[in-house]
Formats: structure tokens, C-alpha cells, sequence
């Protein structure tokens, strides 16, 4: 599938203002892989596709997930805001034939993260993060950390969604807290194999 095509697919489907949001990862994404040795194309395209699904009910939602086995229908237990991810990977999967795990995996865990994120998974949870259009406190912190260090402004993205969660009261998905976890012991090991 070319980056055009799945635009046109986008939208047709997605509100304005997601459909901008979503372009607006797609080229934040491109940026992020071209600055960070990833495949551009497939961040792109990950990017444009990340939020298909976004505007489905959550019982369609909900028979994606459960259909496709290996998906984490745990997220069903936990908001349901986050039922969009996976079952974005099954329909780009099912709709339009792509099954790069890469580019199916950066859908899935572009809401949460998740311990041990490949190159191309941290790319599209940051650039959903980060994109021009978002507005709101902290973000041009994240946007700042993003030119010096992908990992860095990952830790950082997964830290202020932790603690808004948590001021709201609301769960977090435990994937989330493995990837801040798994972020901040790698930092850890590499500043005292620094220091030693």
C-alpha cells in the first residue's frame, strides 16, 4: 500500500480534524525514522494508518480484538480507549493485506507502549504524541527531548501519560508501566556502565 493510497483510505473514513492529526503523524513519523535510522516508509504509513478505527463502536471494536488471536485482549479490560489500537492492526490486516508485523505492532502499541519496543514502535507512539496539530502542557518538552533522543522522549511521553492518568484517577494499562519501567533501567545500566 502507498502513503497516498492509505490518505485516500484515512479519509474517507476518519473525521477532519483526526484525518489531519493522522497525516500530521504520518510526516512527524517520517522525520522521526529519517532522523533516527528507521524505514521511513514504514513509519508513514503506520503513522497515516495508526487511528483507522478510532471512530468505530466499541462492539466492532471489541469483535476485531477478540477475533484475531495474539492480540492483547487484555486492553479490553482497561479503557476503552485503547481498544482502537489492536483492532486497527486487524482491519489494516484484513482490509488492505498488510501483515508486516512491524507496521502491525507500531498500530497496536501506539496507545500504551510496551516493554522492549522496536525502533518503528517507538516512532509512531511518539510522532501521536508529538505531531503539530497536538496542543497541551508539556508536549514542546517531549517535542524538545525528540531532537536529542528518541528513548529519552519516550521515557518522558510515558511519564506525563502515567501521571495524568493517575491525577485522573483513571487505570493504567500495565503494558505502560513496563515500557516507563524498561526505559528507565536501560537508562540506569547505561549511566553506571558510564560511570564505572
Amino acid at each position: 500500500m502507498q502513503i497516498d493510497e492509505a490518505e485516500q483510505a484515512i479519509k474517507e473514513i476518519l473525521p477532519e480534524k483526526r484525518f489531519v492529526h493522522s497525516v500530521g503523524v504520518s510526516e512527524t513519523a517520517g522525520k522521526l525514522a529519517n532522523r533516527y535510522g528507521g524505514d521511513v516508509y514504514k513509519a508513514r504509513l503506520a503513522g497515516m494508518l495508526h487511528d483507522i478505527v478510532k471512530y468505530f463502536s466499541d462492539d466492532e471494536l471489541k469483535a476485531m480484538i477478540l477475533r484475531k488471536p495474539g492480540t492483547w485482549s487484555d486492553c479490553l479490560k482497561y479503557s476503552d480507549k485503547l481498544w482502537h489500537a489492536p483492532a486497527g492492526a486487524v482491519y489494516v490486516q484484513d482490509k488492505f493485506g498488510i501483515d508486516d508485523p512491524d507496521i502491525l505492532n507500531a498500530i497496536i502499541y501506539h496507545t500504551t507502549g510496551r516493554k522492549e519496543m522496536t525502533l518503528l514502535e517507538k516512532i509512531i507512539f511518539l510522532a501521536d504524541y508529538i505531531e503539530p496539530n497536538r496542543s497541551f502542557p508539556g508536549v514542546d518538552t517531549v517535542r524538545e527531548a525528540a531532537e536529542r533522543d528518541l528513548n529519552e522522549a519516550v521515557r518522558l511521553e510515558l511519564q506525563k501519560t502515567i501521571a495524568y492518568l493517575v491525577a485522573k484517577q483513571q487505570s493504567v494499562y500495565p503494558k505502560t508501566f513496563e515500557a516507563y519501567n524498561d526505559l528507565v533501567m536501560k537508562n540506569d545500566k547505561k549511566t553506571n556502565e558510564v560511570t564505572e
